[in-house]
């Protein structure tokens, strides 16, 4: 758990994609905008930055896994995840 009370996850992207040249998460094109709209969607996201994001600290596993899951399988844009 990181100092902020929160849990997160770390995205290690794809060449081209990572801040400061791809702007990672926070990127354009119709393709970030709705992977952000779906991460969005889950209430325990609290917030997102370029290359992480913050879920509330009583988060249950089994969120981070689906998000974690989720993240890996846009092989367009990450190369992995990492829980913290």
């Amino acid at each position: 758990m990181t100092e902020s009370g929160s849990r997160s996850i770390r995205v290690i992207f794809q060449p081209g994609w990572g801040a400061p040249e791809g702007k990672g998460l926070l990127g354009e094109g119709e393709r970030i905008r709705t992977l952000l709209r779906v991460l969005v969607s889950y209430p325990e996201v609290r917030h997102i930055l370029p290359d992480r994001i913050s879920l509330d600290a009583a988060a249950e596993p089994r969120v981070l896994e689906s998000v974690a899951r989720f993240l890996q399988r846009q092989e367009w844009l990450v190369q992995s995840v990492e829980v913290r």
